[in-house]
């Protein structure tokens, strides 16, 4: 590794070839070739039929090295470790991918000419500056409905509003977007347009022979049929709420929570009884991108457009993370004294504390942040906790930046080549977190020897890592891509081991489209896969096959991503639509004769 120079900011490249992918196991390569060609898929089940099996050279040396240079046999393998603040101090704190930015830059070019072949100009030819509707009507988007190229200029106005600045990024370097009119038809599981035209018209017929009926009625019977008739229309509206998701929503209150239910959902509801508990709006500035609960569920970190790093403490936890501050603060010769941020009296919001104090009462959080980091200078894209309270924030300024609940400044910042779109801590041993970039390259980072550990790239013509996790208590890194794949690395090597195709069987979603999430599903060997066909997808690991298939929201170019409950027996998911839909993981079919099992629209929506 030390002779190598075709990739002077890494470490050393551990991706096996061709001919080692399909003859040789993992962890029976001496020496790491450099940059190979991109492996070849091998078959699912007899790939993963040799990862169980024990390698042929048992007295070579394989896996990471500890921070105390001592060989470990695989991370998977070892004990559960954590990271400390020594370790997280100790070092520089700006850790570079290589000693120099030249070279990094002329990669990063490299991959925006392959990518991007031609910028757009900036001067016409006489040296005029160019305005910037003619800046963008020289970039041509390809619309993935319909094959149109259309100038950028058009293509934004048909995107949703306040949309992730990533995923405008990406629709620049991939020039391909999903218009916003075609949300939730067209796909092979999905209700057609004509359905829904005719349920329309059968339901306006329906009101035309009431009408009818209740004219002839009324020369009968008199004031006594009308009130039965009006008592059936207010059934019928009942009836026909859920299914109405067109209705206005601009006269209802801001507080108010319109709550809806998909046709085929008849109950009973789990969420029927919502209400608003409590609104942290006012100290963002901007959208809101990432959100991520601790590890006990008593921190709550938020970050986003305006760059900074936000976290929020439940009320009956402020006392012992406030003790824990001045702890550390105490160890670290520092002044116990809380940082201004956190502080009431230099709250950065901008009316007082005593118009928030009935507020303040009414949440399970306190209504101030408990700290507040600055340094990032882009927006930031999304949060991992480790289990002792460290934090890892990944951003669009193309660094991660670690902090921990104590201390008011940054202990560590990792830099990259391009944007850093997903980031995870090691499950056990949180000395390690995993990042996936822009420029195709999946690393794992040794936070104490402030290095990759190690890394692998990802094959095909679009390199773009748009999620990353791990699955499998550490034993499976996963990464997803904008072309639709999920594809594991065993974390032992960071070796290639399997992928799979999120995709439709048929219909326009037979493409794959980008992943947003990744998700493992609590004591189970499944994950939850979010993708922009506003579909979430439930897959077992053990055999690869999909689970199951939830829809009711939309998702066709931002970056949302479904979470689960605590105890994995709900998902929830945002929407562009303004709503958040619930799906029950495992649906009870015993009242049904004849539904899909691995299909689930039974959802209930809030708003």
């Amino acid at each position: 590794p030390k002779t190598m120079t075709v990739e002077p900011d890494i470490v050393a490249s551990t991706k096996p070839d061709i001919v080692a992918v399909s003859k040789e196991r993992p962890g029976s390569l001496k020496v790491p070739p450099p940059r190979p060609p991109p492996p070849v898929a091998p078959p699912r089940r007899q790939k993963k039929k040799s990862a169980n099996e024990t390698p042929e050279n048992e007295d070579e040396p394989k896996g990471l090295l500890t921070p105390t240079s001592e060989a470990i046999e695989s991370l998977t393998k070892e004990l559960e470790r954590s990271l400390d603040m020594k370790g997280a101090t100790s070092g520089s704190t700006l850790v570079k991918i290589q000693t120099s930015f030249k070279p990094a830059e002329e990669a990063s070019a490299a991959v925006g000419e392959k990518e991007s072949p031609a910028l757009p100009r900036l001067r016409s030819a006489s040296g005029r500056p160019l305005t910037d509707e003619e800046i963008l009507e020289q970039v041509m988007i390809k619309n993935l409905d319909t094959g149109e190229l259309v100038p950028l200029s058009q293509a934004e106005d048909k995107l949703p509003k306040c949309m992730n600045p990533l995923s405008l990024h990406i629709i620049r370097r991939t020039k391909e977007y999903v218009s916003n009119n075609s949300l939730n038809k067209d796909d092979s599981d999905t209700e057609s347009v004509e359905g829904q035209a005719d349920r329309g018209k059968t339901m306006h017929q329906a009101e035309e022979k009431l009408k009818k009926g209740t004219k002839q009625l009324k020369k009968l019977f008199g004031k006594a049929v009308e009130k039965s008739v009006s008592k059936i229309k207010e059934i019928k509206d009942e009836v026909f709420a859920g299914e109405d998701s067109s209705s206005s929503d601009d006269e209802t209150d801001t507080r108010t929570i319109k709550i809806k239910s998909s046709s085929s959902n008849k109950g009973p509801y789990e969420f029927d009884q919502l209400r608003l508990v409590q609104d942290l709006s006012g100290e963002h500035t901007g959208a809101v991108w990432t959100m991520k609960f601790s590890c006990c569920g008593r921190l709550l970190a938020t970050a986003g457009q305006d760059n900074i790093l936000r976290v929020w403490v439940l009320k009956g936890a402020h006392v012992y993370f406030d003790e824990m501050r001045h702890k550390y603060a105490m160890e670290a010769r520092a002044s116990p004294s809380p940082s201004q941020e956190s502080s009431p009296a230099h709250s950065q919001t901008g009316s007082g504390t005593p118009s928030e104090e009935p507020v303040e009462h009414e949440g399970p959080f306190r209504q101030i942040p408990f700290c507040s980091y600055r340094g990032h200078t882009a927006d930031v894209l999304d949060l991992s906790w480790s289990k002792n309270y460290f934090i890892l924030s990944s951003s669009m300024d193309k660094t991660v930046r670690l902090w921990h609940i104590s201390r008011r400044e940054c202990l560590c910042c990792f830099q990259h080549i391009d944007f850093v779109t997903a980031i995870a801590f090691h499950p056990r041993d949180d000395r390690y977190f995993l990042s996936g970039s822009l420029d195709g390259k999946l690393r794992l980072w040794n936070i104490p020897d402030k290095k990759v550990a190690l890394w692998n790239e990802l094959d095909g013509d679009i390199k773009l890592i748009t999620a990353a996790n791990f699955c499998e208590n550490g034993r499976f890194a996963v990464v997803g891509t904008y072309d639709g794949r999920c594809i594991f690395f065993d974390t032992e090597h960071l070796k290639y081991f399997t992928q799979i195709h999120v995709r439709s069987t048929r219909g326009k979603n037979s493409k794959g489209r980008k992943i947003t999430g990744i998700e493992q599903l609590p004591g189970e060997h499944k994950i939850l896969v979010t993708s922009n066909d506003s579909r979430v997808r439930l897959y077992d690991l053990r055999d690869l096959s999909l689970s199951c298939k939830y829809k009711g929201g939309t998702n066709t170019s931002s970056q949302i991503k479904a979470s689960l409950s605590h105890n994995g027996k709900f998902i929830v998911c945002g929407s562009e639509d303004h709503y958040i839909y619930i799906w029950k993981t495992y649906y009870d079919y015993s009242k049904f004769t004849s539904v899909r099992r691995d299909r689930n629209d039974f959802w209930e929506a809030f708003r």
